[in-house]
């Protein structure tokens, strides 16, 4: 008799295709590349050219953004609701959200987003085959290889990629593409190897808070507006 499997304890990522127009996604493309200028990468030539290092991280102030912002921002309540959040007692802040475009060659390096609580990103571009670099999120840890470090091994007796020790989720770009997951999840871009492909994506971060109340939960923040600035010593 087979003994029944329970895959416990989830990491849960969100994915949907957005509806998007062709010729606004053109012209965001065209404003992507403009703000972007003559830089092509971050800085060196193998990293994909990315917003945020660059000055370019407020893209959700932008006119030719604000309506896919909003999008991603309904989205994310779905994502909160559907993971158990109660709506009512939180606040859902956009701290940030810049461009990321990758050339020939360029990878985005594994990472993850400490100053964010939950990040998402909407793709511009992609043929859906991941040659333009796929998404990669990584696994934190390898729960069931139960001898640390197992699955990494070389030549080890866990087959690569097993369901149930998977090291990484691979996701191909399109456009319209919106994918939603922790921020503290580690995640990577692999290379780009189409010759002639763009890779172009807009990444966000968002931070949770308490509503602004008397007596916030005890391990969420109080709401921004209820801090208090600190004045700088004097020198």
């Amino acid at each position: 008799m087979f003994v029944d499997l329970h895959s416990l304890f989830p990491t849960v990522v969100a994915t949907e295709q957005l509806r998007m127009d062709p010729l606004q996604v053109a012209a965001q493309l065209q404003t992507l590349l403009a703000l972007r200028g003559d830089q092509d990468s971050n800085p060196d030539p193998g990293c994909a050219w990315t917003g945020d290092l660059n000055g370019v991280w407020q893209l959700h102030d932008h006119p030719d953004f604000r309506g896919l912002a909003d999008q991603v921002v309904a989205r994310v309540w779905h994502y909160l609701k559907a993971t158990g959040f109660d709506c009512d007692q939180v606040d859902l802040h956009l701290q940030r959200c810049w461009p990321v475009v990758s050339e020939w060659g360029q990878v985005v390096g594994r990472h993850h987003h400490p100053n964010a609580h939950l990040s998402a990103v909407v793709y511009l571009s992609g043929e859906g085959t991941g040659d333009e670099g796929a998404l990669c999120l990584h696994a934190p840890r390898q729960l069931n290889e139960l001898v640390p470090g197992l699955a990494v091994g070389h030549g080890g007796p866990i087959g690569d990629d097993h369901p149930l020790n998977q090291r990484h989720w691979l996701l191909a770009p399109q456009p319209g593409l919106l994918v939603m997951f922790p921020a503290r999840l580690d995640h990577s871009v692999l290379e780009n190897a189409d010759p002639d492909g763009l890779r172009v994506s807009m990444s966000f971060d968002f931070v949770l808070s308490a509503r602004p109340s008397e007596r916030p939960p005890e391990y969420l923040s109080p709401h921004p507006h209820q801090w208090q600035r600190c004045q700088r010593p004097v020198p």
